[in-house]
């Protein structure tokens, strides 16, 4: 069995694991699922979700964002964590938006890496979940820990990492694998203690012996 096969294998296993894996963060329009992903980073789901619950009745239009006091806006997202380093980020991602995009999330790889804060992982959540967009695997803490341990790439650079999964996996299923990996590593094999033994994939998985 070749690596595509096994990845075929592995996608039907987590398919019938995880017949809920979905994105978890809480949005309803491109604009916040773009500050909410931007959130996300080395933080929680459920944090992050917690914090927009308030930020999101606060700050409904970009220009809130564009014309916040850093200060106010660092408090209001503290509890994420890196949050002054964030604050900075959606404060010139917003200003962006309002200068160069009409005050419109784009919805373009292109563009949206352009934009503070945003790199590749980011900008495939925002346009799968946001657009339907599909142009890339997002690739986050989960995704990459997943795939390095099942073998599937030799890689640690999240952008190398995308590039051997979209090299293995067929277009219309590189949003399920990402949603079916991050979901599993959040729930099964986790980083410091994976659950080998009740792994749906220790048959598959080269590293399942090694823990």
């Amino acid at each position: 069995m070749d690596d595509k096969e096994r990845v075929q294998e592995i996608i039907k296993l987590l398919s019938k694991e995880h017949p809920d894996a979905k994105i978890a963060l809480q949005y309803i329009d491109p604009l916040e699922l773009l500050v909410a992903t931007i959130l996300s980073a080395q933080s929680t789901d459920k944090i992050v979700n917690k914090v927009t619950k308030k930020l999101f009745k606060k700050y409904v239009k970009v220009e809130d964002y564009a014309n916040i006091d850093l200060k106010e806006l660092e408090n209001d997202i503290k509890s994420t964590g890196f949050y002054r380093n964030k604050a900075k980020y959606l404060k010139k991602m917003a200003q962006m938006l309002v200068n160069d995009f009409n005050s419109n999330v784009p919805n373009s790889m292109d563009e949206l890496t352009k934009l503070p804060g945003v790199a590749r992982k980011t900008a495939n959540v925002v346009l799968s979940n946001a657009f339907g967009i599909i142009e890339g695997i997002a690739v986050d803490t989960h995704v990459k820990r997943l795939a390095q341990r099942l073998k599937l790439t030799t890689k640690k650079d999240p952008n190398k990492i995308e590039k051997d999964l979209m090299e293995l996996v067929p277009k219309r299923q590189w949003q399920n694998l990402s949603d079916l990996f991050i979901f599993h590593g959040r729930r099964v094999c986790k980083a410091r203690n994976p659950n080998c033994k009740e792994c749906c994939m220790n048959k598959l998985c080269p590293s399942a012996f090694s823990f």
